[in-house]
């Protein structure tokens, strides 16, 4: 790839809400750049649950994150949008209608906007503080994400944390693992009422050990090899002893938005306040879209990143092609533009 490359948008994050940007800057002609921090596309639906069910995509009742992310990557191929994966995107210079944007290996992208779509930014998982951890994170005993059902088959697996993750995987794996606990810190789950009833019901048939209110203690095992899972009960000295030979650990992410932080946004709780009719951030040509976005009505959804990323597309179009007319037509009548070559 060159050190250097000129486009109409950056844009920053190559999860679902930056590649279908992608598809809604190509159907106004616009030309753009993927630059993400991970080695593939796809943000945390590829690097953390390729495989968990999601349920409030249009048109589809139900469908893994692994196929959203091919979904997209197939509505967005007419574009052929240049990729820097792997990259920090670390300086940002210039102004609207002529940014220079400066990732960690010195490539310089020259854009007339940019677009954020960093999701929560850089992120990794929350670690629980247990003595001898690592040993176990190195043979695979311990895991943050579930890269593939089926290699947790006929195996003794103990769940801990009390969010959508932790419950979600919880019903995924029931009928997959020999043996299944899920433990929490308190009785009550932060899950949706009908994710908590599934599980009181896998736990009414013994299909699943729910192990409330307790907290991990300590891992048993040697050589990497995980055997059993101590955990304590919250105001006692009460403990238990679980069989596992895999610990999910689903306590959420430790999230950075990284040198993003130093480019003059206004930000609000590690989040970038944007306008909410045109998703612009406080610095012009700069836009936020998804997760990474602030805005009164804001929902952390990917279909609502869907429908940002749609209108920082139509409020750019005057910033690439100043004093062009946009005329609004529906995609039934255009069809998908061929964009002329870089």
């Amino acid at each position: 790839m060159t050190k250097d490359l000129s486009t109409d948008v950056a844009i920053v994050g190559a999860g679902p809400v930056g590649l279908f940007a992608v598809f809604e800057c190509g159907m106004l002609r616009m030309k753009t750049v993927l630059i993400d921090v991970l080695t593939a596309a796809g943000g945390q639906c590829t690097a953390l649950y390729p495989e968990k069910p999601i349920y409030d995509i249009p048109a589809h009742p139900m469908i893994s994150a692994s196929a959203l992310i091919a979904g997209l990557e197939r509505q967005i191929a007419p574009f052929a949008p240049p990729r820097l994966l792997g990259r920090r995107a670390c300086r940002l210079e210039g102004a609207a209608g002529d940014f220079r944007l400066v990732t960690d290996r010195d490539e310089t992208v020259r854009a007339k906007a940019v677009i954020l779509a960093a999701g929560a930014g850089a992120f990794g998982p929350n670690r629980p503080p247990l003595s001898g951890l690592a040993a176990f994170e190195a043979t695979g005993a311990v895991q943050y994400y579930v890269a593939s059902r089926e290699s947790l088959r006929g195996r003794s697996v103990v769940i801990a944390g009390g969010g959508d993750s932790a419950a979600d995987w919880a019903l995924a794996l029931a009928d997959v693992a020999a043996e299944l606990s899920l433990v929490h810190r308190r009785e009550k789950f932060r899950a949706a009422p009908e994710t908590s009833a599934r599980l009181a019901a896998l736990a009414a048939s013994g299909q699943l050990r729910l192990v409330t209110p307790f907290q991990l203690s300590g891992l048993r095992g040697r050589g990497g090899r995980l055997e059993a899972v101590e955990v304590s009960r919250l105001g006692s000295d009460e403990t238990r002893v679980l069989p596992a030979e895999v610990l999910l650990a689903f306590f959420g992410l430790a999230t950075d938005l990284g040198p993003i932080a130093s480019w003059g946004l206004a930000l609000e709780r590690h989040q970038i306040v944007v306008d909410p009719g045109t998703l612009e951030t406080s610095r012009p040509g700069v836009f936020a879209i998804g997760d990474v976005a602030s805005h009164r009505g804001k929902l952390k959804l990917i279909l609502q990143g869907f429908s940002e990323a749609a209108m920082a597309a139509h409020a750019i179009h005057p910033i690439v092609f100043p004093g062009q007319a946009l005329h609004f037509e529906y995609s039934t009548s255009t069809g998908v533009p061929a964009l002329a070559p870089a």
